[in-house]
């Protein structure tokens, strides 16, 4: 991995967190910090396709490929937070379940 340099002025809140978790962690402020950035990344990743499905915008596969992850990690994520994303009107569920009840009696 190519490390490069990023310089950034941060709150005097955030820092002070940051300087907890070097001691906590034992770990240097560097590597502190792209741990934090990863984690945040990633869950941005997570929260803009979820975002994304439930407002109709992108497909599940296409939500799951933006967080970067499987279709099982994403349902399971889709799961857990509770994201409404099937979008049937009143109509299409009684023909899908008019549907069903008849192909189960087949």
């Amino acid at each position: 991995m190519t490390l490069k340099p990023l310089a950034v002025r941060i709150p005097a809140k955030v820092k002070e967190e940051i300087d907890e978790i070097v001691e906590k962690e034992k770990l240097d402020k560097a590597t502190v910090v792209r741990n934090l950035l990863e984690v945040g990344i990633t869950e941005w990743r997570k929260q803009t396709a979820l975002d994304l499905l439930q407002k109709g915008k992108v497909t599940f596969t296409k939500a799951a490929e933006i967080a970067r992850l499987s279709l099982w990690e994403f349902a399971d994520l889709v799961k857990q937070r509770n994201i409404e994303w099937v979008r049937y009107t009143p109509e299409e569920l009684e023909k899908e379940y008019k549907e069903a009840l008849s192909a189960k009696h087949k």
